[in-house]
């Protein structure tokens, strides 16, 4: 798939499912904040209690761009967290190395963050880490490694490009983007979480 198609692809399944999941996904659902295809327009019909639950579990697969396999290991994680699941399963997720080298803005969307991670441009307290789903602990430190700082895109990212497209940095993450670099300082607070989910609705899907 080519970088045009995927990127056409976003903006499809943002409309479908009412988010923005990229920046110019972001920009076109402006524009058409529908449904895709001819029918997008019209009103939706009532949805059954499955219809709600099943959109609202694939919202959150987008946003964070995880399979079907990788969000039900995050809920059974979750179902032995003490506290509630819910917000245990958005902490787990919040956490993979990929979505918080996003959060600081070292990268511009998920898909590049996992590219960034997978090619081994990443390090972890000073390891380099090519798990995309790999859970950063509170007191780690991620950053990219010495030798990729000086590449193009990094250079960007340095200068803090990427800020005016993603949410504001959140309180749980402490960043030095001119360093390129971030440190989880605690776990996070659901409600401080920048997804637009009903997290109760996605645990009630999969306890069904």
């Amino acid at each position: 798939m080519t970088n045009i198609q995927r990127a056409r692809r976003q903006v499809r399944l943002s409309r479908a499912l009412g988010i923005a999941l990229t920046p110019k996904a972001q920009r076109l659902f402006e524009k058409r904040p529908y449904g895709p295809g001819e029918h997008g327009r019209s009103r939706r019909r009532t949805e059954s209690d499955y219809a709600v639950r099943l959109r609202e579990k694939q919202r959150l697969r987008a946003q964070y761009g995880v399979s079907e396999k990788q969000l039900r290991a995050a809920y059974e994680r979750g179902t032995h967290e003490s506290g509630q699941t819910g917000a245990a399963m958005l902490r787990e997720l919040e956490c993979r190395l990929d979505n918080l080298v996003l959060r600081a803005g070292i990268a511009r969307t998920t898909a590049q963050a996992r590219q960034y991670v997978v090619h081994r441009h990443i390090l972890v307290d000073g390891n380099i880490v090519d798990r995309p789903s790999y859970r950063v602990k509170p007191g780690q430190t991620i950053q990219v490694k010495p030798k990729s700082q000086t590449m193009v895109p990094f250079q960007i990212a340095a200068e803090g490009v990427h800020r005016d497209v993603l949410p504001a940095v959140p309180g749980y993450l402490d960043v030095d983007l001119a360093s390129l670099k971030a440190s989880l300082v605690r776990k996070p607070e659901p409600e401080e979480i920048p997804v637009q989910i009903n997290i109760q609705y996605v645990v009630e899907f999969y306890a069904r």
